[in-house]
């Protein structure tokens, strides 16, 4: 019950819950790589629909 009146409540304790449970799944050795790999994903992805959406200019012109 507790566990669920903090996580519907948006705030401080729900992101210290969320930190504590993915340090405990991951490690602190662990996270800086996880982080990497999104940052990478993240570049990758806005670069991808970056050159999608200069071929629809393209295209329409």
């Amino acid at each position: 019950m507790l566990l669920a009146t903090l996580l519907a409540m948006p705030g401080t304790w729900s992101i210290i819950l969320i930190v504590v449970v993915v340090l405990l799944l991951f490690g602190g050795k662990k996270i800086p790589e996880l982080m990497k790999g999104l940052g990478k994903g993240m570049k990758e992805f806005k670069d991808a629909t970056g050159k999608d959406e200069n071929k629809d200019e393209e295209s329409n012109k």
